[in-house]
């Protein structure tokens, strides 16, 4: 790696670039900022971003730069503080390969020192839109450098400006403890969404560079991912920054499900540290392995077992009243356009495939089928009574009886799944943004393509394998298929996004016109099988009308005037 600097990067993007035919170029050899236009394939691309000169490739009618870093490695007495501006380097950085990704357990070759961007674009020279996706991964897993997350397709096929990312995950990414206190910024809590938004800041002030409109970023992410896209999108901070956002199968956050409180946040962090034979502040430098594995031992078995009560499902981002204002069921809808789209069987990746099937046996009669509702349920809840599992299931069986659908155990368990974790406060919140802000366009999108038999649905995470295209790669083909209607679907999908990000309504050439969303009428699109796109009602009404009264997944609450707003 070329060698770093000390000092710290002052000077914004500057959009000038070279071709550079081969391997990498010498900082005299860019100085003249020539425009990279035209480029032909096989070249290097070398442009300035705010640390200095990076060379990445020109393929396939694009410009890819990878592992680009938009923050300083958080390492050593940097972790669990914000992230910090580059350190500028001399000469030219190579940016051909992806960065190491977030320290985890799931992806090979994790790193601490992880926070690193990458970028398609049709062109270095241009003003194009600009679509930052934030990766899902229950704030635990994933990385922006995924196959499933190549750029390569919605860049060409949209004419935009593609990022992704890595953020801190796990046990380095999410909570809250003063103890963790940066004296330069004041936070300590929740790195993983601070690094969110310094990526957004890097993107605003270098989008030059890569050919892109600083002045309009779209936001987008999926799952987990779908979830920062929704609370950054009320973040004061980012106002004028993030121009409309398309959060996708959202994971909104609540507690106890994938929230805790600030004295539950404590409780964890002093008892990693007190198993660790350290303090809170000592927790910054424990070996990274041993602090993620204590960690993930708190959090690993039934969520009835453990010894902290919430983040039953997933840890995500705690209310800090800095980086995360609220729940979302309690705030405010974004004050901007909106995208919504969720997947028609959520519930089905977890429950059939394909993502990673659930470990355990399926429910095959009523009495399994009651013992793996309750185990859904206490996903959410400490305390889950028999009548609460008999309602959900006897509701989802009526339901399923009047709309010709399957009532098996498997489906209406993986229903159960899907909707009261995700597709539920989806649609409510869609509900909510339509009538608490009808000035500001907001649309909403049911995800329907259907994955190959024997899987059965559209699971959660679908949407990602067509909106980047990877849908016919040779890990995905066999579930999703490879054939002129996927293709159609694929195209049509990004040219919704694309469209969107463009500053007009979601419009496709094989999709009708899209209009904007209402409760009280047929206006959301269903993407997906042989029709491709055609607008209708949501699926699965009646289902989800069991959880306005069950008393388990918090219902959203209309604004108050003393609420903040975005």
């Amino acid at each position: 790696m070329p060698r770093r600097r000390t000092v710290v990067a002052a000077a914004a993007a500057v959009a000038t670039a070279v071709t550079v035919p081969g391997g990498v170029a010498s900082a005299a050899e860019t100085d003249g900022g020539v425009r990279a236009g035209g480029a032909a394939e096989g070249t290097g691309v070398v442009t300035r971003v705010g640390g200095g000169l990076i060379r990445g490739e020109r393929a396939g009618g694009l410009s890819v730069f990878r592992g680009v870093p938009y923050a300083a490695p958080p390492v050593g007495e940097l972790r669990f503080r914000s992230p910090r501006p580059v350190t500028p380097w001399h000469g030219v950085r190579d940016a051909t390969r992806f960065a190491p990704v977030s320290y985890q357990s799931y992806l090979p070759g994790s790193s601490e020192d992880s926070l690193y961007a990458n970028v398609w674009t049709p062109d270095t020279g241009g003003a194009r839109p600009v679509v930052v996706y934030i990766h899902g991964g229950g704030w635990f897993l994933g990385a922006g450098s995924e196959p499933d997350y190549d750029g390569a397709r919605p860049a060409a096929h949209g004419d935009m400006v593609v990022v992704t990312f890595n953020y801190r995950l796990g046990s380095l990414g999410w909570g809250l403890h003063e103890d963790l206190l940066d004296e330069r910024t004041g936070g300590y809590s929740n790195w993983g969404l601070q690094d969110q938004v310094a990526l957004l800041h890097w993107v605003r002030r270098n989008a030059a560079a890569f050919g892109g409109d600083p002045d309009n970023i779209t936001l987008a992410g999926t799952s987990a991912g779908g979830s920062s896209t929704w609370q950054l999108g009320l973040l004061p901070e980012l106002r004028g920054i993030v121009r409309r956002i398309v959060p996708i199968s959202v994971k909104h956050v609540w507690e106890p499900a994938s929230s805790m409180s600030r004295e539950d946040s404590h409780r964890v962090f002093e008892l990693v540290a007190r198993k660790l034979g350290t303090t809170v502040r000592g927790l910054r430098s424990v070996p990274a392995d041993r602090l993620k594995d204590t960690w993930e031992k708190i959090f690993s078995g039934s969520p009835v077992d453990r010894e902290i009560s919430t983040w039953r499902e997933y840890q995500g981002p705690v209310v800090d009243d800095r980086w995360m204002l609220g729940h979302d069921f309690e705030l405010p809808t974004p004050e901007l356009p909106t995208l919504s789209i969720y997947g028609r069987t959520e519930g089905t990746f977890f429950t059939t495939g394909p993502g990673y099937p659930f470990p355990g046996p399926h429910p095959t009669d009523d009495a399994s089928l009651r013992t793996a509702i309750r185990a859904v349920l206490h996903k959410g809840a400490v305390h889950v009574a028999d009548t609460e599992v008999d309602a959900a299931i006897s509701a989802y069986r009526r339901a399923a009886a009047i709309d010709g659908l399957p009532q098996d155990p498997v489906s209406i368990w993986g229903a159960i799944w899907g909707d009261s974790l995700f597709r539920y406060q989806i649609t409510r919140l869609a509900e909510r943004q339509a009538t608490e802000r009808p000035d500001v366009p907001s649309y909403l999108v049911e995800f329907a393509h259907p994955v190959a038999p024997p899987l059965t649905g559209t699971p959660h995470e679908a949407t990602s394998k067509f909106l980047f295209g990877t849908y016919g790669s040779a890990v995905n083909a066999p579930n999703y298929g490879d054939g002129p209607l996927e293709r159609l679907v694929s195209d049509t999908f990004i040219d919704l996004v694309s469209s969107f990000a463009h500053g007009r309504a979601p419009s496709s050439p094989n999709a009708p016109t899209v209009p904007v969303f209402s409760p009280d009428r047929p206006s959301t699109l269903i993407l997906g099988g042989e029709r491709v796109a055609e607008v209708g009602e949501r699926s699965a009404r009646r289902q989800l009308a069991h959880w306005d009264t069950a008393g388990w997944v918090p219902v959203p609450k209309p604004a108050s005037p003393t609420a903040p707003r975005s």
